[in-house]
C-alpha cells in the first residue's frame, strides 16, 4: 500500500495562521512512516483537481487544510476511490472536522491521521452534487449567502450576519416526499445533515452519524421571534432535537419541492431549483476517524468542546507570539548595526 499523502492547504481559509503548517505536518506524519507532499490551492476548484490527481496515482490519503468548503472540493474528488480523506481544521466553522475528531486541535487531528484508522463513511448528494457535512434551505442558507460576501471570517462575523437577517426573515413553504410519507410544512430552517453540526459547536443534528446509511433532517418550524431564539440557544447545548419547534427524521432519500431560492452545500451558498433530490451514499468515502471519540452527551460534549477550543486557540496564540519575537529582535539588531 502507498504511504504517500498529499497535503492541500487553502491559504485564505479561516482565521488561524498557517505559518509553519507544512513543516508541522511533515514532522508528525514522518514518524508514522508517511511521506507528505504539499500543494496550495490557487483558485476555486483547484483543490478538487489536485485531489483527483492524487487519487488517480493511488495515494494513501489527501489531507484538506481548510474549512468545510475546502473539504467539500477534496471530498468530491475522493468519493468512490481508495484514497482516504483527512481534515486539518483551518476554516471558520470546521463542522465536519469537529464531528469526526471531536476537536479543532491540530495536534490531535495529526495524531488521528498518524494512527491510520480509516473507515467507510457516508456522504450525501443534492441533485448529484456531494455534501459531507450539511445541506440547508431557509434562514441558514440566507445567512451563508450574506457571510460569503464578508471580507472578515470567523464566528463573530457569522453571528453578526445572523442577527442582521433574523428579524426580517420570513419562513418558507416546503413539500417533502420520502419513501414513507409526503407532507407540506412551513419552516424557518430545513437542514439535511450527514454530520451533527454546522460548525462552531452548533449542533443542528445531535444524533447524526456518518456510518448509518441515513441523513438526518431537521426542520425548525416558523414559531415566533422568541421561540426561535430559545431554539438557537439549544442549538449550542446539543438539545435542539428536544425543542417543541423541531421535527426530525432520518432518510436515505428525500425529495423537496419549494420556491427556487438560496441554499447552501457545506456552507457554500447556491441557488436551488424548484425540485431537489437528496440521497445518502452509504460508505461512499473513506475518512480518518477517531475510534476513541466519546459518544455525544447534551450540555457535556458542547461544554468540553468549547473549553478545548479556548485552550487550543490560546496555545496557538502563544506559539505565534513565540515565533514572531525572534524575527522582531533580529530586525532591530540589523537596524542597530546599520545605524
Amino acid at each position: 500500500m502507498s504511504r504517500k499523502i498529499l497535503l492541500i492547504i487553502n491559504p485564505i481559509s479561516g482565521t488561524l495562521s498557517k505559518e509553519g503548517l507544512e513543516e508541522r505536518v511533515r514532522e508528525r506524519l514522518a514518524r508514522a512512516g508517511l511521506e507528505v507532499e504539499c500543494a496550495y490551492t490557487e483558485r476555486a476548484g483547484h483543490g478538487r483537481e489536485l485531489a483527483a490527481e492524487a487519487a488517480a496515482k493511488g495515494y494513501f490519503a489527501v489531507i484538506a487544510a481548510g474549512g468545510d468548503g475546502t473539504v467539500n472540493e477534496i471530498g468530491c474528488a475522493l468519493a468512490g476511490s481508495k484514497t482516504a480523506l483527512g481534515i486539518l481544521p483551518f476554516g471558520s466553522g470546521n463542522g465536519l472536522a469537529r464531528h469526526m475528531y471531536g476537536t479543532i486541535n491540530l495536534k490531535r487531528a495529526l495524531d488521528i491521521i498518524a494512527k491510520g484508522f480509516v473507515t467507510d463513511c457516508d456522504y450525501g448528494t443534492v441533485n448529484g452534487k456531494p455534501f459531507f457535512c450539511t445541506f440547508g434551505l431557509g434562514f441558514d442558507a440566507k445567512v451563508s449567502s450574506e457571510f460569503a460576501h464578508l471580507s472578515r471570517r470567523g464566528l463573530i462575523s457569522y453571528a453578526r450576519s445572523a442577527v442582521v437577517e433574523y428579524a426580517g426573515y420570513k419562513p418558507g413553504e416546503y413539500v417533502l416526499l420520502t419513501d414513507r410519507k409526503c407532507f407540506k410544512t412551513k419552516a424557518f430552517i430545513l437542514a439535511v445533515c450527514n454530520a451533527s453540526q454546522y460548525g462552531n459547536n452548533a449542533y443542528i443534528a445531535p444524533d447524526a452519524s456518518v456510518h448509518d446509511g441515513l441523513l438526518d433532517v431537521t426542520l425548525i418550524r416558523s414559531g415566533n421571534l422568541f421561540s426561535r431564539a430559545f431554539a438557537a440557544v439549544e442549538l449550542f447545548t446539543g438539545r435542539l432535537n428536544r425543542n417543541i419547534l423541531i421535527r426530525t427524521m432520518k432518510v436515505s432519500h428525500l425529495t423537496i419541492k419549494h420556491l427556487p431560492g438560496p441554499g447552501h452545500i457545506d456552507g457554500d451558498p447556491c441557488i436551488m431549483p424548484e425540485t431537489i433530490e437528496v440521497k445518502c451514499h452509504n460508505g461512499g468515502i473513506k475518512m480518518f476517524t477517531d475510534p476513541d471519540k466519546p459518544s455525544f452527551k447534551p450540555f457535556i460534549t458542547p461544554a468540553l468542546s468549547m473549553k478545548s477550543d479556548s485552550d487550543y486557540l490560546f496555545a496557538e496564540s502563544l506559539r505565534k507570539i513565540g515565533s514572531t519575537l525572534p524575527r522582531i529582535f533580529n530586525a532591530k539588531r540589523k537596524i542597530a548595526k546599520n545605524d
